[in-house]
């Protein structure tokens, strides 16, 4: 019965992150009008799924850190009453989060129920030394290693582009195809290759694009090859990087009931609710990530899932629990420092979000533990 429970809660967490989560790879896709809601939503699924089913081969030293391994006594990793009070105060961490369109960080949330029911278990045997060291540094330096590569490449990329002689027009989506556009003085827009004018319900249906050829291939379509591998790239290295966290939850819960679980099908079940959690409740995250942090156009969206998926993507051979919210914000934050259209209330908004996760988590967690041992859940 206890697993039973054990495995809902994880599932549970797992629905969350997928949520809160899975958009986050192919946002600047959605952001930079590459491609609709739905098509960036079916390539980050299908491109996270990837990486969580090869997670368990590529990242163990993460499955080690979430267990709880070094912050808290082994003996309480082993606890049921523990292991639910965490999986399910940093699932609520993170879909009240998602509910309220804020992108969080599914690493820190589970940072925060760690500590909060390890504190509980174990007054005074938390090493809070090891949630430095591990856990805190990788989650602070990320974001800021981001925003400084984001600065640093973008400008180089944009030398590359004028070198090969690629030069940028505004453009509106006109059924299948982009047709470039000149804004008049009186505001309205006329096509460049017709002449006619023609009007656009918002500002932001007028998109970007990219004209000329590079090696003697249309730049435009170069680049939104480039732009769909480097979210494809994001959404892996983000499935490779979670999947571990929330699945080591699940290894620990095998000193409950050995064999009751295998890792293969755990994985497989974590793997599977990431999937829907991000095909049904990603749409407010979704818009906060493509449209309310910065402006952008596609080399600018590339660039960022550039930095990003390269980030998260070292990070998970090494164990370091890098979050990838904290790294593609980081990255979108430096796109609107490079384009002057940084939403600055936005983005002070989404670091509240971040700087209250952690004792969110670590709160709903200690009381969680507290209600189940009261209850006798877990014994």
């Amino acid at each position: 019965m206890t697993i039973a429970i054990l495995l809902l809660t994880v599932l549970a967490l797992a629905y969350a992150n997928g949520a809160n989560d899975n958009f986050k790879g192919v946002a600047t896709l959605f952001g930079s009008g590459t491609c609709s809601f739905r098509k960036a939503l079916a390539w980050a699924t299908v491109t996270t799924l990837a990486g969580s089913l090869l997670a368990l081969v590529l990242a163990h030293g993460l499955v080690d850190n979430f267990k709880g391994k070094g912050l808290v006594p082994d003996a309480v990793t082993r606890q049921p009453t523990f292991l639910l009070a965490v999986a399910l105060g940093a699932g609520l961490t993170v879909l009240l989060a998602t509910f309220t369109g804020m992108p969080i960080s599914t690493t820190h949330a589970l940072t925060g129920a760690l500590v909060g029911a390890g504190l509980c278990a174990a007054w005074g045997e938390v090493a809070l030394s090891a949630l430095g060291r591990s856990f805190v540094l990788p989650l602070l330096c990320g974001p800021l290693v981001a925003l400084a590569l984001t600065v640093a490449i973008y400008p180089l990329f944009c030398f590359a582009r004028r070198t090969f002689g690629v030069a940028s027009a505004s453009c509106v989506c006109l059924g299948a195809k982009y047709e470039e556009v000149v804004k008049q003085a009186d505001g309205s827009l006329m096509l460049v290759r017709t002449g006619l004018a023609v009007e656009t319900g918002q500002a932001s249906e007028c998109y970007e694009r990219y004209q000329g050829q590079v090696l003697g291939v249309e730049a435009g379509r170069v680049l939104d090859a480039l732009h769909y591998l480097s979210g494809g790239a994001v959404g892996f290295a983000r499935g490779l990087n979670d999947t571990p966290k929330i699945v080591a939850l699940l290894v620990a819960g095998d000193a409950i009931s050995p064999g009751a679980i295998s890792p293969n099908v755990g994985l497989a079940l974590v793997a599977i609710f990431m999937a829907v959690g991000g095909l049904i409740n990603s749409r407010k995250v979704a818009l906060t990530m493509s449209q309310k942090i910065t402006r952008m156009n596609p080399g600018q969206g590339f660039t960022a899932n550039l930095v990003t998926s390269v980030l998260v993507a070292l990070a998970s051979p090494l164990g370091l629990p890098v979050s990838t919210t904290h790294v593609s914000c980081g990255s979108l934050f430096g796109i609107g420092m490079v384009n002057g259209t940084a939403k600055g209330k936005m983005i002070l908004t989404i670091l509240l979000a971040w700087i209250t996760t952690l004792p969110t988590g670590a709160a709903l967690a200690a009381g969680l533990y507290f209600a189940f041992r009261m209850l006798g859940v877990g014994d």
